[in-house]
């Protein structure tokens, strides 16, 4: 028995100004809201690395806040430049796949 694929997206692209669309080999579509993405961020800055309590604020996220840029990490995520100047967190696949669940 092998053991589970893990999730691959095949595009990812803007879903309009500011949301994130991912179109998932398994035939799974998701328009990620910008702003929850930011606030899903995973990065030491965001997350703390020992508890895993969020260290973000919601209410010093700006409405508004959208990708600037975004780049592939290997073959196995994405680094987001948010418009707020951030741009430390990788979101992995499993992690942006696993976010579709609160959408």
């Amino acid at each position: 028995m092998s053991a589970p694929e893990s999730p691959r997206p095949i595009e990812i692209g803007r879903a309009n100004e500011h949301d994130v669309k991912i179109r998932w080999k398994d035939g799974a579509e998701a328009v990620y809201p910008a702003r929850l993405l930011r606030l899903e961020c995973p990065c030491a800055n965001c997350v703390d690395e020992l508890t895993g309590r969020k260290l973000i604020q919601e209410g010093v996220i700006a409405e508004d806040v959208h990708p600037a840029g975004i780049d592939p990490v290997g073959r196995y995520a994405i680094q987001i430049y948010w418009s707020d100047g951030h741009h430390t967190g990788i979101y992995t696949w499993e992690r942006l796949y696993d976010l579709m669940q609160k959408l």
